[in-house]
């Protein structure tokens, strides 16, 4: 026998207490009508900003149809879980370019399995208490899910000119997660209108010119997609914009005025291992690949695999300054690398060479007040 609208009412109040206790900083709920954000993908594929992400264009419209995805679908519980680990020495670390720059959220471990198996913990509560067939799926950044436009429909936020999610009270570090539900929840109204105003800051910050407008992002020029999803050479007409960053970028989140409201995480899974947020590009591209494969062990880190992991390194030694240790480093690695990572290390070794006679390089990152 279906729920009656309190009974819904009583479940959804019930979803968000338990969303609190499995460590999630907001739950809320969304319908399902996507069709808005089902047409800005369509356009954004057409400009061919997905680069070599074919997956994006893959899935027909299950993208934008929820209940496509998963038949039954009638809600989607939007969920938001902070990562900003404390002490993270960003922005010193930016600046110091003999340092890796390593996005935030891959300092700890994995959020995938951590945020799945509390979805599921969730998902299984609320099957308990609705007492009925119920169809409902988890989904972490695993699936056809639009995320942003889901947890935008739901009120956890509203997406900036960067293409992020930003929150009044929380800014842009965190996670999201959703779930998927054939129950027809009384659904969130959106509190969060977008509060970017004239700033653009984010825009202006980018290493490489990655938007092309607000609110529009080309992946091929993003330093996250040319670290994380690109599986070839990096453009070397990108190459020393990149400066040390090495496994994704966050220039637009730590810019941000919105991210003075970001309050540290308390996971302590989401917190800095193996000295990671402070390492030295040397000592990195040092690793053997053994040593690479123990010590990102349950990390995002594992997943770009050792060739492309010292291919970043080769780039940022590059961009360095020109110690006798970097030149060494790079020298002994070179007969034994890969092809992709040789071309790197050749493009490193002569930027080095001709550093004091360069173009300028990446741009500084400001002081923030």
């Amino acid at each position: 026998m279906p729920l009656a609208s309190t009974d819904l009412e009583h479940l959804a109040r019930q979803i968000k207490t338990w969303g609190r206790e499995l460590g999630f900083q907001q739950t809320a709920i969304a319908g399902i009508d996507l069709k808005m954000a089902g047409d800005r993908l369509r356009e954004w594929l057409a400009k061919g900003y997905q680069g070599d992400m074919a997956w994006m264009a893959e899935h027909g419209e299950k993208r934008w149809h929820p209940d496509q995805l998963l038949p039954g679908t009638a809600r989607v519980i939007a969920l938001r879980m902070d990562y900003l680990p404390p002490d993270s020495n960003l922005i010193a670390v930016l600046r110091d370019s003999d340092k890796a720059y390593l996005s935030r959220y891959a300092l700890g471990r994995d959020y995938h399995k951590l945020i799945r198996k509390r979805l599921a913990t969730l998902t299984r509560l609320i099957k308990e208490a609705a007492g009925e067939s119920v169809v409902q799926r988890p989904f972490v950044d695993s699936a056809p899910v639009l995320e942003k436009p889901l947890a935008e429909k739901a009120g956890l936020g509203w997406m900036g000119k960067h293409t992020l999610i930003l929150n009044s009270e929380a800014g842009s570090w965190f996670f999201l997660g959703e779930i998927y539900t054939s129950l027809p929840l009384p659904v969130d109204a959106p509190d969060q209108p977008d509060r970017c105003g004239s700033c653009s800051a984010c825009l202006n910050i980018c290493p490489t010119d990655a938007f092309p407008r607000p609110y529009e992002l080309d992946a091929r020029r993003c330093i996250s997609y040319l670290t994380i999803e690109h599986k070839g050479a990096i453009p070397e007409e990108l190459r020393p914009l990149m400066g040390n960053r090495v496994f994704g970028c966050d220039d637009c989140q730590a810019i941000c005025p919105w991210n003075r409201f970001a309050r540290p995480t308390d996971e302590s899974d989401f917190h800095p291992r193996h000295g990671l947020a402070d390492a030295r590009l040397v000592t990195l591209f040092r690793w053997t690949e053994a040593e690479f494969l123990e010590k990102t062990a349950g990390s995002p880190i594992r997943r770009i695999g050792y060739e492309r992991w010292q291919r970043n390194l080769a780039v940022g030694l590059g961009n360095g300054s020109a110690s006798s240790e970097a030149v060494r480093a790079l020298a002994e690695k070179r007969d034994t690398a890969s092809p992709l990572v040789r071309e790197h290390i050749d493009w490193a070794l002569e930027n080095l060479r001709k550093q004091d006679t360069r173009a300028p390089g990446p741009k500084p990152f400001p002081l923030l007040n």
